[in-house]
């Protein structure tokens, strides 16, 4: 018996999704066969040539001949022991997500401090990108002791009203446009929530393009908390994973915890050997990005001043790492169709996808700008004639 019903809803849902994979392949195929782009990113590649970048880093990594790893052990604990040592802390563990991992470590954390309650941004990754996983997975409470887009001061963390067990800080904060604070206003913060005997957790997904802002190694900025979660894909070009690291005594009550909660992989390799790969590659190159991002944005400032644009904003005007976001009056629609001609016609991916923020203003779209190895070899006079191309493709605003 048909399930859709007499009005084709049905029909309609699978029309729909057939359209948004038509666009998903129309975009992807479009970002691998550009010839210029800022950023380039491990899904512009097809699963063949994937597959191809795997297989020829592993004798880079480690030692093709060992066993591959079975439930952490292996390469992944490799791995582990690599987080370790780049962070500074005495132990790590690996986790097939970034959710699980923080998941995990907050949870670790409300047990040892007796209070479910954590205090972090509105614009967080648990508050905008896990369905509300840490009160319904984990039971935790969450508070925020500022609304603005920025992360908290200490004064607001030292007089917010209410008691919390641990304080997670996103850095950088990207919803709020990729923010980081100064390396003063890190240490005051993280002074005032251990002044409220709080714990510290970074959510570092992003930490690795950090220090150059900071002005401090990445063994410095993890020493300020009590533990950090990192990202194995986001910046490093990895397949997926992430991991927690933190003191001994932590990573081992982790490791009981990421098997309750389903992340006792059996094996982890292509994630773990992408990771070390990334580890190889692409931390020692993200100064450079971070530098060049700073060009990039002042260029594209001047090619929207230049063509007449009228109304833009870059978050922030002076990137903090390699990754910013630019605003601009037209539907979210319009604008990642126009970014995708100008790939098609032109070859040059300036612009991605573009979305609504939640902000209530009308009209209003931004995307996120990602400047990676390819941006390096873009002048400003680049950028600059790229943002006229892209505008001269925008249609006519009634």
């Amino acid at each position: 018996m048909s399930t859709r019903g007499a009005d084709g809803a049905g029909d309609g849902a699978a029309e729909a999704a057939d359209a948004e994979e038509a666009g998903r392949l129309r975009r992807l195929t479009a970002w691998r066969k550009a010839g210029r782009a800022l950023g380039r990113l491990p899904q512009d590649r097809t699963l063949g040539e994937q597959l191809a970048a795997l297989a020829a880093q592993v004798a880079t990594v480690t030692d093709p001949a060992l066993p591959a790893d079975l439930y952490g052990d292996g390469v992944v604990g490799e791995l582990e022991r690599r987080v370790a040592g780049l962070l500074g802390t005495e132990a790590a563990v690996f986790f097939p997500t970034g959710t699980m991992a923080q998941q995990v470590a907050l949870r670790c954390w409300a047990g040892r401090t007796g209070n479910p309650v954590v205090a972090l941004h509105p614009l967080a990754h648990p508050e905008v990108h896990e369905n509300g996983a840490l009160g319904a997975v984990s039971g935790l409470r969450t508070v925020h002791p500022t609304t603005e887009p920025r992360l908290p001061s200490a004064d607001e963390v030292r007089d917010f009203p209410e008691p919390f067990g641990t304080l997670m800080l996103e850095l950088p904060l990207r919803d709020a446009g990729f923010l980081l604070p100064s390396w003063e206003e890190l240490e005051a913060v993280v002074a005032a929530a251990r002044d409220r005997e709080a714990v510290v957790h970074f959510d570092g997904a992003r930490l690795w393009e950090c220090a150059p802002h900071f002005g401090r190694t990445l063994p410095e900025i993890a020493a300020l908390a009590d533990s950090v979660y990192v990202s194995f894909y986001k910046s490093l070009g990895g397949i997926s994973g992430a991991a927690l690291a933190g003191s001994a005594s932590l990573v081992e009550e982790a490791r009981l915890w990421r098997h309750r909660y389903g992340g006792m992989l059996y094996q982890q390799f292509p994630a773990a050997v992408a990771a070390l790969a990334g580890l190889d590659r692409e931390l020692p190159r993200l100064p450079a990005y971070v530098a060049h991002a700073q060009v990039v944005a002042e260029a594209l400032a001047e090619g929207f001043e230049a063509a007449g644009a009228g109304w833009f904003r870059l978050r922030p005007r002076r990137p903090h790492t390699h990754q910013f976001q630019v605003w601009l009056p037209y539907d979210a629609d319009v604008l990642t169709e126009t970014a995708l001609r100008q790939a098609e016609e032109t070859g040059t991916v300036l612009f991605r996808r573009w979305f609504t923020p939640d902000t209530g203003a009308p009209g209003v779209a931004a995307t996120e700008v990602t400047v990676t190895e390819a941006g390096l070899e873009w002048t400003a006079q680049d950028v600059r004639d790229a943002v006229a191309a892209f505008l001269a493709r925008l249609p006519a605003r009634g």
